[in-house]
C-alpha cells in the first residue's frame, strides 16, 4: 500500500501542529506549511518525537506572500505526484489592521486569499490521488460575517471582529464554490468550525500583544486543547465516513447546516471572481 501525503499550514503551533501529529499517526507522510524556520524546525523536533513517525517534513511557505505560496506549489509538484489531504489550517486574527507583503489586508489575505492560491495551485496532484481531500478550517464566526466588496481589504472602518468574519465567510464560501468546481472528479471540500481553542491566533508574534488574554482563556473549562479542536479536521481528513461527502460545514464531527447567508451562491462566485484577480491567476490555473 502506498504512502499517503498530506500538507498541513500553520503547522508549528496549536491545531497545525496536533493535525500533523495525529496524521503521522495514521501513517501519512505530513509536510508542515510553515512561514518561519525557527518555529517550523521546533515544531517538526516535536512532532517527530510525539507521533513517532519519521515520515514528516518540514516546508516554507508563507500565507502573506504570493511568491511564497508559489515557490512552495512548485516544490511540492517536483518532489510529489499526488497529494491525499490538503489542511487549510493557519489563521490570523489581526488586532490593529496590518497589510501582507501583497497589500492585503491580513485576514483576508492570509486567512482566504494565501489558501485559495494555493489549493489551485495543488489542484493537480490532488486529482491524482485515489480520493483527495481538502480540508478548510473555517469557524462559526462566519455567521457574523460578511463580505465587503466595497472594501474588502478595510482601507476605512477596520476592526478585528469584522475582518475575522468576513475571513471565515470566505472559508466557507471558497470550499462551496469548489466543490461545485471540482464535481465529477475524486477531489473533496470541506470545511470545519473547530470549537472554542486556546491556541496562539490572536497573539502578536512580533510584540507579544495578546499572549497574556490567550493564556488565560485557554484556562477556561469551555475552552478545548488544540487537540481536541483538531479532531474535526483529522476527520474530514481521514474518515472512509465522508468519502465523497463535499461542499458541507462539519461542527464536532457532525454536518451543521450554514446560515442562509452563507448558502448566497452569487456571493461566493462574486468572491471567486474578485479573488483569482487579487492573486493573479493565470488561465492555465483557473478552475
Amino acid at each position: 500500500m502506498s504512502i499517503q501525503t498530506a500538507i498541513v499550514t500553520g503547522a508549528n503551533s496549536g491545531m497545525g501542529l496536533a493535525t500533523t501529529i495525529e496524521l503521522a499517526r495514521q501513517g501519512y507522510h505530513v509536510i508542515m506549511a510553515c512561514r518561519s524556520e525557527k518555529r517550523g524546525q521546533e515544531a517538526l523536533q516535536q512532532a517527530l518525537r510525539q507521533s513517532g513517525s519519521t515520515r514528516i517534513e518540514l516546508m516554507l511557505c508563507d500565507l502573506g506572500s504570493l511568491d511564497s505560496i508559489r515557490q512552495f506549489a512548485r516544490s511540492f509538484r517536483e518532489r510529489h505526484k499526488q497529494l491525499d489531504v490538503l489542511v487549510n489550517n493557519a489563521g490570523v486574527v489581526m488586532i490593529k489592521r496590518k497589510e501582507t507583503s501583497d497589500g492585503f489586508e491580513q485576514s483576508i489575505g492570509i486567512n482566504h486569499l494565501g489558501h485559495f492560491l494555493l489549493t489551485l495551485l495543488l489542484i493537480e496532484p490532488l486529482k491524482a490521488a485515489k480520493q483527495g481531500r481538502i480540508v478548510n478550517v473555517s469557524s462559526g464566526a462566519y455567521k457574523a460575517g460578511k463580505i465587503h466588496f466595497d472594501d474588502p481589504h478595510f482601507h476605512k472602518g477596520y476592526n478585528p471582529i469584522k475582518g475575522y468574519a468576513q475571513s471565515k465567510l470566505a472559508n466557507v464560501y471558497f470550499t462551496r464554490s469548489l466543490a461545485r468546481r471540482l464535481a465529477g472528479t475524486s477531489v473533496t471540500a470541506n470545511c470545519l468550525h473547530p470549537g472554542a481553542v486556546g491556541t496562539s491566533i490572536g497573539v502578536d508574534r512580533n510584540t507579544g500583544f495578546g499572549t497574556r488574554i490567550m493564556a488565560f482563556a485557554s484556562k477556561l473549562p469551555f475552552f478545548l486543547t488544540p487537540e481536541e479542536g483538531a479532531r474535526t479536521a483529522i476527520y474530514l481528513a481521514t474518515s472512509p465516513d465522508v468519502v465523497g461527502v463535499t461542499g458541507r460545514y462539519f461542527y464536532r464531527q457532525k454536518e451543521e447546516r450554514l446560515k442562509n447567508h452563507a448558502l448566497d451562491d452569487a456571493a461566493a462566485e462574486r468572491l471567486w471572481t474578485w479573488s483569482e484577480e487579487q492573486v493573479g491567476l493565470q488561465p492555465e490555473e483557473k478552475l
